[in-house]
């Protein structure tokens, strides 16, 4: 039985790196590094800083995020990196939230797959909770002091928030993010890893010829920060979660997930809370489930957490932005992902 767990979390951590980490984690490491090392820390924090109008910065965040298409743990580096750039908790943790959740990516597929009320519900289940997340994160660390933000000056014109040549990088760095999983989502791996190819040596050519060695040098420290601080512990996490699939009896599931009771959505959001998903694996698995007796509440309780949630999330959470942070962020959701369940299946679905 051990050796069968060990097995268990080998293979979920083989099928991890082997999918994930070059086309996904790479490039989302270094838009992160690229953030903190050439977005204008000044601007963010007029924009998106603790001082900003927080119905502007929530909206912001929670819109920009449906276009990263990125999983529970793909999305850790990108939202660490608006936060050590200067972007106030809530705006971090909005982004944290809604891009594995409800990014446009998942939701075609959802779409595709579950159908059109499903999409809607999940859309406003997911920036509905984005609010709630943001306003709790807020409020729980309002008295927080954090490191000030020192600002170059002479680099930027005030308020501008990142010059043409970097948000081109940036720009650049993103297409390598996304373009494997739009271009070549319904292909096999490799050409995934093609299209990644491409896009990075397009990405590199560009920072070669329009960025001077010790820009280069800065954004690459900044990558190579998150990457250290963050992938250790997610590769362990991803071990962790095949070894709890492996214990998970699928009888139980088909036994207490269906109807649209709290004790439904509670354990759907549990379930959806430690596993890992990477985006648009959740719908086939929602999909199978429903079609066992799984009822419409559970499973947009699960849509919402199984990608937006994962045991490798917590931790890796809790190693970037405090374990404070973490514990109040994971039942903050947990909660709401339970009433959101409950809620839309008894009313809305």
């Amino acid at each position: 039985m051990l050796m069968e767990l060990i097995m268990a979390g080998l293979l979920a951590l083989q099928d991890y790196v082997a999918t994930h980490v070059l086309t996904c984690l790479v490039p989302a490491f270094m838009l992160a590094g690229a953030m903190v090392a050439f977005i204008n820390q000044e601007a963010i924090l007029s924009y998106l800083g603790e001082k900003a109008n927080k119905a502007k910065s929530f909206s912001l965040a929670g819109v920009a995020s449906f276009f990263v298409a990125a999983c529970s743990c793909t999305v850790i580096p990108v939202s660490a990196g608006l936060y050590f750039s200067g972007a106030a908790v809530g705006v971090a943790f909005i982004v944290l939230w809604v891009a594995p959740s409800a990014n446009i990516l998942s939701l075609v597929y959802t779409g595709n797959i579950l159908g059109g009320e499903i999409v809607v519900a999940r859309v406003a289940a997911s920036l509905a909770m984005a609010f709630a997340v943001g306003w709790v994160m807020t409020l729980a660390f309002r008295n927080e002091v954090r490191e000030e933000i020192v600002v170059a000056e002479g680099t930027r014109e005030k308020g501008e928030i990142v010059s043409r040549r970097h948000a081109i990088l940036l720009l650049l760095i993103v297409v390598s993010l996304l373009a494997p999983n739009y271009i070549g989502q319904t292909g096999p791996y490799w050409q995934k890893v093609i299209i990644w190819g491409i896009a990075t040596i397009i990405l590199f050519g560009y920072a070669l010829k329009m960025f001077s060695t010790d820009e280069v040098k800065s954004w690459l420290r900044e990558t190579w920060w998150f990457v250290r601080i963050i992938l250790p512990l997610l590769l362990a996490g991803v071990f962790a979660v095949g070894v709890i699939g492996k214990l998970l009896p699928e009888a139980w599931i088909r036994q207490w997930l269906g109807g649209n009771g709290v004790t439904a959505s509670f354990l759907a959001t549990m379930i959806g809370a430690v596993s890992y998903f990477a985006t648009m694996t959740e719908a086939p698995f929602v999909d199978t489930l429903m079609k066992l007796g799984m009822g419409k509440g559970p499973a947009l309780a699960l849509l919402l957490t199984g990608p937006g949630l994962s045991l490798p999330n917590w931790v890796a959470i809790a190693r970037v932005f405090g374990l404070k942070k973490s514990v109040v962020y994971v039942i903050t959701i947990v909660i709401l992902g339970t009433f959101v369940g409950w809620f839309f299946g008894n009313f809305i679905l």
